[in-house]
């Protein structure tokens, strides 16, 4: 097994990473959004990618997320943690305070694509469940331990959520943000559900831990939020994200080998594969080759 960690809004690099290699990435969809790099954490085998690029240069809706995914199948990753920052649409959810998330509901109007599949071949994957289960639970144990060993007992760990993918970059008006919650949604943020549709398609497990650093437009406090106090919460969230990845790196050997996700194509290759063509194929091999 091996962890691919996708680094949102904050985390540009994992502490403690040993025999570390820098990998650059060609793949059929284009560049993925920065150099990849391989190594131990934990004595797992790790890959990290920050999502918005060293210096935080790529927009969300500039994600080249075909390439981040495409790029982690090709380096052997086999499970998936993306670190997300978001807003918090429920009181309970606060500031700093830890969502893995379960289900996502989709706001966005454009974007790039979601699928490796088109172009002459068709595949409908299951995505009723688009979290990996075993993967969440390993989530929320890596951020118990993590809390605990901070201190830190005002954060509390939600182990259920619902993430609204909106389109960016603007965050939300109150009336946007006043119908989610209606809506029953849990938070919001605007990069996560396409990387988790990408990932069941390449058969690789995958979970958000979402790291709340504010109230979204709904709250009737939300004009007194400085963007102090937000960096003051990503900042800590961080800290926190760094230790979660490395609780996760350790637990990771323990977890079952292989789980439904694993198997997501098997029943989900419309096309009949006599009639792909080869150059398809090809493009397609680190996803489809076990089937071929």
């Amino acid at each position: 097994m091996k962890l691919g960690i996708i680094g949102g809004s904050g985390l540009y690099e994992i502490d403690g990473m040993e025999d570390i290699r820098e990998n650059i990435v060609e793949t059929p969809f284009g560049k993925p959004s920065d150099i990849l790099f391989s190594g131990t954490l934990a004595g797992q085998e790790i890959v990290f990618l920050a999502r918005h690029g060293k210096g935080h240069l790529i927009a969300p809706s500039e994600i080249n997320h075909r390439a981040n995914i495409f790029a982690m199948k090709t380096l052997g990753v086999t499970h998936i943690i993306s670190i997300s920052a978001v807003g918090s649409l429920r009181e309970r959810m606060r500031p700093r305070d830890v969502v893995i998330i379960d289900q996502y509901f989709d706001r966005r109007r454009a974007g790039s694509s979601d699928t490796f599949f088109g172009d002459g071949i068709v595949a409908h994957i299951a995505f009723g469940n688009p979290v990996c289960r075993e993967m969440a639970v390993l989530a929320a144990e890596a951020a118990r331990k993590s809390i605990e060993e901070s201190g830190d007992d005002s954060r509390h760990i939600h182990t259920t959520g619902t993430y609204v993918n909106m389109e960016g970059p603007a965050f939300s008006t109150k009336a946007e943000s006043k119908f989610y919650r209606d809506c029953g949604f849990h938070v919001i943020g605007m990069t996560n559900l396409p990387e988790a549709k990408l990932a069941r398609e390449a058969e690789i497990c995958y979970v958000t831990v979402a790291m709340v650093t504010d109230y979204d437009s709904w709250h009737p406090d939300h004009d007194q939020v400085t963007v102090d106090m937000v960096i003051e919460h990503l900042n800590s969230n961080t800290i926190l994200g760094k230790d979660i990845v490395r609780h996760a790196a350790a637990a990771l050997k323990d977890i079952p080998g292989e789980c439904d996700c694993c198997n997501a194509l098997k029943a989900s290759l419309i096309s009949n594969m006599d009639m792909v063509s080869n150059d398809r194929k090809l493009v397609l091999a680190p996803i489809i080759g076990k089937y071929l």
